[in-house]
């Protein structure tokens, strides 16, 4: 999972952006466009880090993935619904207590239901990739169905808190100040994950779990258990990535995790399956290109993160930074 030092791929960001500032206009639209592209690109990191987790370090296709980011987006409007003199405050530090707590609520939830998503659905797949995709589907079919009992079928507003609304003007350029808050959460996402698999026991007994599962429960630890908790907080990422980008649609509907599923694999093809730097290099890209189209050529916006995974597997068919042959 340590992303190597191949430079490379790091340009292709900067690449993106320097090919795109000629073509708005102006350099306010384009400061806009960019800022806004790598607050999206974070938000949809945030997402997919949970599957990146699960399918690098357990080899587990979780299509069921989508369950979880819809359930942290509910139970997060739930927690922020009871808050309303909080969310409607002007002061920012008021409108981020009542937005915390709504995330760790979320990321219990998400990683609750994922124990349990773990133990009944995936344990008895282990190992059988087909099965795998068919039945974690039948479970997010299930989960919506159960959202749907639970918030009803109906889409509920989920509207920012007061003082993340507006933006926040740089010369011309308007920066949304919920974007800067996504860019934050994304970073901080990145960085935990990062120095954990790379810095800490945990992190060494997964990796070698990973290359060595005998070799390392020969020497007295369950494998079997740190790779539920795996699961798990990838469960938890998925609810806090729901939370996001629920703030950001400023709508739920109980498909909403199914709709960014496809989004969420393309991501992570792009990134090298499984690699977490890679996945963030992904959803960067992603958010890229989806704004910088979206201003350009508004027709083709649902096609642009399709064109870019092509354009990135002719190059580097394993993705830009591939962690294993699979």
């Amino acid at each position: 999972m340590k992303l190597d030092f191949d430079w490379k791929p790091l340009l292709l960001a900067p690449i993106l952006a320097l090919v795109a500032l000629p073509l708005t206009g102006s350099v306010s639209t384009w400061l806009t466009l960019t800022v806004a592209g790598l607050a999206m690109g974070m938000i949809i990191f945030i997402i997919a880090s949970g599957l990146t987790l699960v399918f690098g370090l357990m080899d587990v296709l979780n299509f069921g993935h989508g369950v979880f980011i819809a359930l942290g987006a509910f139970v997060a409007s739930s927690v922020l619904g009871l808050m309303g003199d909080w969310t409607g405050s002007g002061e920012l530090w008021r409108n981020l207590v009542a937005v915390f707590p709504a995330m760790l609520a979320a990321m219990a939830v998400a990683g609750a239901i994922g124990l349990a998503f773990e133990r009944f659905i995936v344990r008895p797949v282990y190992g059988q990739h087909l099965k795998q995709i068919l039945i974690t589907m039948g479970g997010m079919i299930i989960g919506e169905e159960l959202i749907k009992v639970i918030w009803g079928p109906a889409q509920i507003p989920l509207p920012l808190p007061e003082a993340l609304r507006g933006s926040l003007l740089v010369g011309d350029a308007a920066i949304s100040k919920y974007r800067l808050l996504a860019v934050a959460v994304g970073v901080v996402v990145f960085g935990v994950l990062a120095w954990t698999l790379g810095r800490t026991k945990i992190g060494l007994l997964i990796r070698a779990g990973v290359q060595d599962r005998e070799m390392v429960e020969s020497l007295g630890y369950r494998i079997g258990r740190l790779f539920v908790g795996v699961f798990v907080v990838g469960s938890a990422l998925a609810g806090l990535g729901g939370v996001m980008w629920g703030l950001f649609q400023q709508n739920l509907v109980p498909q909403m995790g199914a709709q960014v599923n496809v989004l969420i694999f393309i991501v992570i093809i792009i990134g090298g399956l499984g690699s977490t730097g890679g996945a963030l290099l992904g959803a960067l890209l992603v958010g890229l290109m989806t704004n910088y189209i979206g201003f350009l050529l508004p027709t083709l916006t649902q096609f642009a993160s399709i064109f870019l995974m092509v354009a990135v597997l002719l190059w580097r068919p394993q993705g830009v930074y591939p962690v294993a042959n699979r």
